[in-house]
């Protein structure tokens, strides 16, 4: 089941966003605002997923597929009058992504009708990235051509892996020859294209784990996601591993797996900009993650969709049905917020930064409000050590090296002091 959402504040009946951040707002003005669409329907639950996600075809008044697409764009009404209210009218969206769930579970022709509610009432960058992700049985010719004709230009396809056993594991039931099929028809549009992939699923070799990354090489995607697989409490798979009937994963193994990820995307041409992404070339990476990773705003429309504006987070109820209950009661479907502390903001910075490419301006960091402070010799240490890039540390900065990335979670708490 999905995990549980924090408690947090309460949010205002009416979505309003608090006294001081409406103050941060006109300083955030050329701050990237970013859109979060999620659709929470799958046709069928993988054991590993943990996603705010639902099988059920009906799930009650404006909670089903054929009424979702009109309770999100209540939400957007909501989300407009909120920020104008807020004195940030005018940022149009520099992005929108789709994710889920399933989003092209709804027709392509409902994500285009989103996605214009969503034009009429903030307006697009001229250069907006709008991606949906995408199950490879779900996505053909006709579907590609509507998402670009309606302005669509990027799409995330789940491929998981190129192995059947890998994927009757994961509980994925897409046929693989599908995500050549789905790749091709993108192409043909003209729209960017990622594929998400997983390692270290029980049961799969490293020559399971080479086949799906040279299939991934073959088919000469734009980006790159290669996540390592991590055991949620609660899925499925916990509970196979738990009784025995598939082996724990291994961090050694999983090692072993994103050391040859890096090795044979690099070899192909892909940069690495976030510890789990690489992309063709500046332009091609994921500019709506880059708001998640670099302190941007954006909004989650969505059951337990999470937003983030000057600071403050909140986060809608979770259960679709309560969600389209409130926004048809004219309310927020905001269940919690928080406004993290200096000492929080500062760890997150840190956290955050270290993960990508261009890393931790220390400076920076040293003049944040809160920021742990730190022995001005560990940066050094990390060199030594391998775990950063000297010639970064030169330039004030901490980038991670590809044995670094490996140890990401432990750098991030030597620096905050943990």
């Amino acid at each position: 089941m999905p995990s549980a959402l924090p408690l947090g504040d309460p949010v205002p009946a009416d979505g309003s966003l608090p006294a001081a951040v409406r103050d941060r707002l006109p300083q955030r003005a050329e701050t990237p605002l970013g859109l979060y669409v999620h659709i929470p329907f799958c046709s069928v639950r993988c054991g590993y997923c943990d996603f705010n996600t639902y099988t059920a075809e009906d799930l009650g008044p404006g909670a089903s597929r054929a009424s979702y697409p009109d309770t999100l764009l209540a939400e957007l009404q909501l989300a407009r009058g909120v920020l104008d209210e807020a004195a940030d009218p005018g940022r149009r969206l520099s992005t929108v992504f789709f994710g889920g769930g399933t989003p092209t579970l709804l027709p392509a022709e409902e994500l285009s009708r989103i996605l214009r509610g969503a034009r009429e009432l903030f307006g697009l960058m001229p250069d907006a990235e709008v991606t949906t992700e995408a199950n490879p049985d779900t996505l053909d010719a006709a579907a590609a051509r509507c998402l670009a004709e309606a302005g669509f230009t990027r799409v995330s396809i789940g491929m998981q892996s190129s192995v059947p056993h890998v994927l009757a594991t994961l509980d994925r039931t897409h046929d693989p020859a599908n995500v050549a099929r789905a790749v091709a028809a993108c192409r043909a549009e003209g729209l960017q294209v990622s594929l998400d992939v997983i390692s270290g699923t029980p049961g799969e070799s490293l020559g399971d784990w080479r086949q799906t990354l040279e299939e991934v090489v073959a088919l000469a995607p734009d980006h790159v996601s290669a996540y390592s697989l991590i055991i949620e409490e609660g899925t499925a798979l916990a509970a196979r591993i738990r009784r025995g009937e598939l082996p724990d994963i291994d961090p050694d193994d999983q090692a072993e797996k994103y050391l040859l990820a890096e090795e044979l995307l690099t070899a192909a041409g892909y940069q690495w900009y976030e510890v789990s992404n690489w992309s063709t070339s500046a332009q091609t990476r994921s500019r709506h993650n880059l708001h998640y990773w670099l302190d941007s705003d954006w909004w989650g429309a969505g059951p337990g969709a999470h937003s983030h504006v000057a600071g403050v987070r909140w986060w809608n109820v979770k259960h679709p049905a309560p969600y389209a209950q409130r926004l048809q009661a004219g309310t927020s479907p905001g269940h919690g917020r928080e406004l993290p502390d200096e000492e929080a903001t500062a760890l997150e910075h840190l956290m955050l930064r270290l993960r990508i490419a261009e890393g931790l301006d220390l400076r920076d960091y040293q003049r944040l409000p809160g920021a742990t402070p730190f022995d001005e010799a560990l940066p050094q240490q990390l060199v030594e050590e391998g775990l950063a890039e000297a010639e970064a540390l030169r330039h004030g900065r901490v980038v991670l090296t590809l044995q670094g990335r490996l140890l990401a979670d432990a750098v991030t708490r030597r620096l905050a002091g943990f």
